[in-house]
């Protein structure tokens, strides 16, 4: 699912790096075509230099000559600079709850909180969040607390309708800790293991944003002081080194525990991954590989460069 979602990717990617293989030598019109290579598939300026650095190091270390050698541990640095970040290897349920609450009535539900801008995917890929729990017999229940736009609220409870899972919701403009703090109450008196809540993606309203986060945060705190156990920002690919502008704005407004790159499929710019991982030190633990609800796969550093380069 993953090697098919990086298809378009792949298919730039090695028409450049084939090309620059089939040279005879590595000298630096080959390290500058590399870095051309890496930098259009949007891997970053910065991520780019250092990773051709450390690959030159290597290929003068290693008296290595040949171009198709080079891209063997290009494979091995790409791998090193996901890998960091990339969770347990094997991929692993990184956020399943380790028992059911239907064991423990009235325990405490996990709280996965769930930011991004609009448009992002974000309430498409807490439809197919929950459905992966729900695979691993774990009851979820919703919450709307992207109160700012009323079509936000409708989407989610279209969503619950097709997933079975109860959505917790009040009326658009409402506040929205008030709804985290009802979803909460819900989810432990219904004995939910897991409880998604959907918040707003208003980057314009940077200050009003970080406010919002904190406040539904701190609500949360009152009934579980350990919540949010996660907060999960969702990335579009396609928007390449503008989702890395988004990243950091949210990063300084909450501490953020994992991304959920969406709309994999739909880029020639996979590349984005590597930048992220580089620059904000933060896991990206899901990917949306498609339009479906079970277009969803855990990230593996290793499964994502195999698939970008074949």
């Amino acid at each position: 699912m993953l090697k098919s979602s990086l298809t378009k990717t792949r298919q730039s990617f090695l028409a450049r790096l084939s090309a620059l293989v089939s040279k005879n030598q590595v000298d630096e019109v080959f390290w500058a075509g590399l870095e051309e290579t890496l930098i259009a598939a949007d891997v970053g300026v910065e991520t780019t230099v250092a990773l051709v650095e450390k690959l030159r190091e290597r290929a003068a270390t290693e008296k290595i000559r040949a171009p198709s050698a080079v891209e063997m541990i290009l494979k091995d640095e790409l791998i090193g600079v996901l890998r960091p970040v990339s969770g347990v290897q094997p991929p692993t349920s990184n956020l399943q709850p380790p028992t059911s609450n239907s064991q423990t009535p009235n325990a405490s539900p996990r709280v996965v909180l769930v930011v991004g801008v609009n448009g992002s995917g974000k309430t498409t890929s807490i439809a197919k969040l929950a459905r992966h729990y729900q695979t691993q017999n774990q009851k979820v229940i919703l919450a709307a607390a992207d109160t700012f736009r009323a079509a936000a609220i409708e989407q989610l409870k279209i969503w619950g309708e097709r997933l079975k899972a109860d959505v917790i919701a009040h009326q658009p403009d409402a506040d929205p800790g008030a709804v985290a703090f009802d979803a909460w109450q819900a989810a432990r008196a219904r004995n939910a293991d897991v409880l998604i809540v959907d918040t707003a993606g208003r980057l314009q309203t940077k200050f009003n944003l970080m406010q919002e986060l904190e406040k539904i945060a701190r609500v949360l705190r009152k009934n579980d002081a350990r919540a949010p156990h996660e907060t999960l920002l969702v990335l579009d690919a396609v928007t390449g080194q503008n989702g890395l502008a988004q990243a950091r704005e949210f990063a300084k407004a909450t501490p953020l525990t994992g991304l959920i790159l969406t709309k994999l499929d739909g880029t020639a710019r996979g590349g984005i991954a590597f930048a992220i991982a580089q620059e904000l030190q933060v896991p990206i633990k899901y990917v949306g590989t498609g339009e479906g609800l079970e277009d969803f796969a855990e990230f593996d550093a290793r499964e994502f460069v195999q698939g970008m380069l074949g």
